[in-house]
């Protein structure tokens, strides 16, 4: 049962610490025991509308862009020393449009390095483009320069920092922002949201709390879940007169399985490319990195609960056979669809979209790559291994070469106990297939759920951008300690 809204007079339970206080004149928060499953940290700003984080729109072709990376942001209506883009997390929404030029110059006043990824843009990853392996120190500054090529799908993508052993942290301290391409076609809607979810846990002096060596194993999860940086914030709506919401999974470890209570979701996108036609569903299942884009037509006049359901990626079973833990998410209230007004017949939902056409190139290589988790004592925390095909995560190898111009055929197999995200940056794929019967779109994406001892079947396109890049479990705690390789695709 999600746990109710509470008046500021009741006093603050600190998750995992174990600590209460309440200031005076401040804003409380609500934190259940972290013995308690999907314990939530709430704020009194619980039912404000939805925030909507500053938009920076591309002009003539160009979007510049300055981002400084810094703590101390408000999130859940708090002041707090999480981390954010120019003060605030979520950091600005970037709109460009296909064939924009996006420059960003990042600027990094943390205590650690960091570095940017436009996770799911088809762009160069050469030089200062979608590179991973750049280095931006305590500081220091790196200008960024993004060509968006002039037939790049329209669509939902997102920046986050991606420098290897440190990602986790940054992007559960508060860094991730939205990313738009403009374009497609005309819908019935009166509205579009963004809804960027994230989760961390703070203590309470609004500090971003440890995380414990288990729930790095399994993949930690916050106990703190919000949306656009607000816990439990209003969506207003009128009967009748659809939104379209673009909901991005920018959690480090939490799958959301989301649910709209007395409404159906007209799903019309996936990781930035539109379906053939709106796929009408019950519910959407995001994992970590996954973007849905769905049409809300909203009902009668009233309160509807945005849920994510629970979700189990499997247990982990220590020597001897003893239990360790189970990665597991609790059910959370996400938002309020708040409904006003008479009631009214909403528009048809558009008959087709302007799907991807799946590459029809022959396949000219196959591979297969395997996830797998192992015990071994100061291997990864939790004296947990998460290697690629055996190996940990070496920036300076290459663990894939496909050339330039070639379609493959990629199994990926998961050898163990939990499931994983498979990401791939730069490069989308199409999945085939799953082991568990889990049905395709036929349409490129860029992040797939890999079942527990199961395996997915992509087929890969590598035919524009040569350079180098990576490939990971998005389990970002898995991808720190070594769940993550190189793909170096060769002209």
């Amino acid at each position: 049962m999600t746990p109710r809204p509470i008046s500021r007079r009741r006093a603050l339970i600190l998750g995992g610490l174990g600590a209460a206080c309440l200031a005076a004149g401040t804003t409380g928060l609500l934190a259940q025991t972290a013995s308690t499953p999907g314990g939530l940290l709430a704020a009194d700003t619980t039912g404000e509308d939805l925030p909507e984080p500053q938009v920076l729109d591309s002009r003539d072709g160009r979007l510049e862009v300055a981002l400084t990376t810094a703590a101390g942001v408000r999130l859940a209506g708090r002041d707090t020393s999480a981390l954010g883009y120019n003060g605030a997390s979520p950091g600005p929404t970037l709109r460009v449009r296909p064939g924009d030029e996006l420059t960003v110059r990042l600027t990094n006043r943390l205590d650690q390095p960091t570095n940017l990824h436009t996770h799911g843009l088809r762009v160069s990853p050469q030089a200062n483009g979608d590179n991973p392996f750049i280095r931006v120190d305590p500081g220091a500054s790196v200008d960024y320069l993004y060509r968006i090529p002039a037939d790049h799908p329209a669509g939902t993508f997102w920046y986050h920092p991606h420098h290897h052993g440190l990602v986790a942290d940054q992007i559960f301290g508060g860094l991730a922002g939205a990313l738009l391409v403009d374009g497609g076609p005309d819908l019935p809607v009166t509205a579009d949201r963004v809804l960027l979810v994230t989760d961390t846990t703070l203590d309470g002096d609004g500090r971003v709390a440890p995380v414990s060596p288990m729930d790095r194993m399994l993949g930690r999860q916050g106990e703190l879940v919000l949306v656009n940086g607000q816990y439990r914030p209003a969506i207003p709506a009128a009967p009748g007169q659809p939104q379209r919401w673009r909901i991005i999974n920018g959690c480090t470890s939490r799958v959301l399985p989301i649910r709209l209570a007395g409404h159906q979701l007209a799903q019309i996108a996936l990781d930035g490319t539109f379906l053939p036609a709106p796929a009408v569903r019950d519910r959407v299942v995001l994992a970590p990195g996954n973007r849905a884009d769905v049409i809300v037509r909203p009902g009668t006049a009233d309160r509807y609960e945005l849920t994510a359901e629970a979700y189990e990626r499997g247990r982990v079973a220590g020597t001897g056979g003893m239990n360790r833990g189970a990665a597991r998410s609790e059910p959370v209230t996400l938002a309020t669809l708040i409904v006003r007004g008479e009631s009214a017949a909403a528009p048809p939902l558009p008959a087709t979209l302007p799907a991807e056409a799946p590459s029809a190139d022959p396949m000219t290589g196959r591979r297969q790559i395997a996830f797998q988790m192992g015990m071994g004592m100061g291997m990864g925390d939790g004296g947990m291994s998460f290697t690629i095909d055996g190996r940990t995560y070496d920036p300076q190898r290459d663990d894939q070469t496909p050339a330039l111009g070639t379609t493959e055929e990629w199994t990926i197999i998961n050898t163990s106990p939990l499931a994983h995200p498979f990401h791939l940056h730069v490069w989308p794929f199409t999945v085939l297939a799953h082991s568990d019967g889990t049905p395709t779109t036929g349409t490129p994406q860029d992040v797939v759920i890999v079942p527990a001892r199961g395996w997915v079947r992509l087929r890969i396109p590598f035919t524009v951008h040569p350079g180098r890049s990576v490939y990971h479990c998005h389990i970002l705690d898995h991808e720190d300690n070594g769940m993550m390789a190189t793909v170096n695709v060769r002209a």
